[in-house]
């Protein structure tokens, strides 16, 4: 029967410690309530701690309040709000793009940026490493998929000589990797894009609000956006609000408008994310001591946990994996620390590479140096007593 084998499914799950289940949560700055137990929250991407900024609360109510709750239909019936242009204007002299489309999440961006620019005629080169969301978008294009060696930009080369030259060739990246902290060598695919005649969409979901002189990700903090074809970024993470963003050049917006079917069938958001997201356009800009202090803190977590001698991969950024490997012993890591008053949730396959489950922890810029040397202590504390660390 088709129920005992769903069973069995969730059984073989459990029995490799890759069970999930919903735990209620509710935060608070750079804490968090489970269980009525008030806890230090490394496993927020509320990077800059907009997600209780009383601006972006004010604006989402006031919206509310003038324009009702419910955005009732797909932008295209009649569902694209005023506000919608006003928070896209912003969007655009923010980014410095032609044209900007909001859309209702990172996951619907990048399924249908993909689906959208490519088909059967195409070949998609994407970061073995890069989030879920451009895998299944690869996926529902029906276009060749080949995917390259994380970060290695000769293996890259490698596959893009050997394609098929009539056909359309989009490489796709993360530029901050959401599970492992590191940057995507963004100049050298640049440079491959140009010799081969590609076309390169990145996904600044964990940069937008941090990296460039006012928060615009990764690709404005080295200098390159403007050769870049797709921008793609995210307002639930730094921003601190919801839904995400594609930006180029308007040929490319206007085609996203009538081909990406995520966006063409799906309910509009509602004016009170709206006007949220203008808010958070506007004062993230401003924020460059927030940015510095987030970085600041990011390289000394960073340091002291590799002198204590754990494995922290190739992070730089503020996302910063505690690689342990095995499934069992993550979740054991994560619960012991949970016991000690921190959330670092364990990290396990499909999510990450099998062999490579880690603890991963997001710092946040309203955290203070005091209590990264508490939280410090305790996780050493803990990595001693499981013998992952001498």
């Amino acid at each position: 029967m088709l129920w005992e084998e769903l069973q069995i499914h969730i059984e073989q799950l459990a029995e490799k410690a890759q069970k999930r289940t919903l735990i209620q949560a509710e935060s608070d700055g750079c804490f968090i309530h489970i269980d009525g137990r008030h806890l230090f929250n490394f496993s927020s991407n509320n990077y800059l701690g907009f997600a209780h900024d009383e601006r972006l609360i004010h604006a989402s109510m006031e919206a509310t309040r003038r324009y009702g709750v419910g955005a009732t239909a797909s932008r295209l019936v009649v569902g694209n709000h005023p506000l919608y242009e006003q928070a896209e204007d912003a969007l655009v002299r923010w980014k410095g793009c032609e044209a900007a489309l909001i859309v209702n999440s990172g996951y619907t961006a990048n399924v249908g940026i993909l689906s959208s620019l490519a088909g059967r005629d195409a070949v998609i080169f994407s970061d073995k490493w890069n989030h879920a969301s451009i895998v299944d978008g690869a996926i529902l294009s029906r276009a060749e998929v080949r995917r390259y060696r994380h970060a290695d930009v000769d293996h890259l080369e490698t596959l893009l000589k050997k394609a098929e030259r009539h056909k359309r060739k989009i490489i796709v990246t993360d530029t901050i990797f959401s599970m492992d902290g590191d940057v995507a060598p963004l100049r050298e695919l640049v440079a491959l894009k140009e010799i081969y005649g590609a076309m390169l969409v990145v996904d600044e979901a964990h940069a937008s609000g941090i990296y460039g002189e006012k928060g615009q990700g990764m690709a404005h903090e080295h200098e390159i956006a403007e050769q870049i074809d797709v921008h793609m970024g995210t307002f639930s993470k730094a921003l601190g609000a919801y839904g995400a963003y594609v930006a180029g050049k308007r040929v490319v917006i206007d085609y996203f408008i009538n081909t990406m079917r995520p966006f063409i069938f799906t309910t509009a958001l509602p004016p009170s994310v709206l006007g949220t997201i203008c808010t958070a356009i506007e004062i993230v800009q401003q924020e460059r001591s927030l940015r510095h202090h987030l970085h600041a803190l990011s390289d000394y977590f960073r340091t002291h946990l590799q002198q204590a001698g754990f494995d922290i991969g190739q992070s730089t950024t503020h996302i910063v994996p505690i690689i342990v490997g095995d499934n069992e012993r993550a979740l054991a890591f994560s619960v012991r620390l949970r016991e000690r008053g921190i959330v670092a949730v364990a990290i396990r396959p499909p999510t990450v590479p099998d062999g490579t489950a880690r603890l991963r922890f997001s710092l946040m810029a309203t955290m203070t140096k005091e209590q990264l040397d508490w939280a410090l202590a305790e996780i050493t504390a803990v990595g001693k007593e499981m013998g992952l660390i001498v």
